[in-house]
């Protein structure tokens, strides 16, 4: 008598499930890696919108000056401005030397430091700006 079952045996079905169970593992994986990547990218476009917000700030409500300003924005960004007056050294390119002193502008440099997150991530600009001299 010819044994002529069909289907399949539960040990077919078991490895079946196992393949298709580490299957879904790798793809969630893969899928909250993207997820996460993306939240990050978020708070480092936040904040770089805080710093460069912060950056064009600096010189228009009041003159610049020497001193740090520090805050913080959303709870969750902190940020620091500092600015600095940065020394400029001209060399002999007429043939005469210019007294930086003599200009009737400062140059300052102005860093704006924005951190977040409990592993305190951290993101810097720096620019130089002309200030009237008073």
């Amino acid at each position: 008598m010819p044994n002529n079952q069909r289907g399949f045996s539960l040990l077919e079905i078991l490895i079946a499930f196992s393949i298709m169970a580490l299957s879904l593992g790798i793809l969630l994986k893969i899928f909250s890696g993207g997820v996460n990547t993306a939240q990050v990218s978020e708070n480092y476009t936040v904040a770089i919108q805080i710093a460069e917000s912060l950056m064009s700030q600096a010189g228009v409500a009041a003159p610049l000056q020497a001193g740090e300003t520090s805050g913080v924005e959303q709870d969750k960004y902190e940020w620091l401005l500092r600015v600095t007056p940065h020394n400029l050294s001209f060399g002999n390119f007429t043939g005469a030397k210019l007294d930086a002193a003599q200009l009737p502008v400062t140059l300052f440099k102005v860093s704006v430091i924005v951190s977040w997150g409990d592993d305190k991530r951290r993101l810097e600009l720096n620019k130089l700006k002309l200030a009237a001299t008073e």
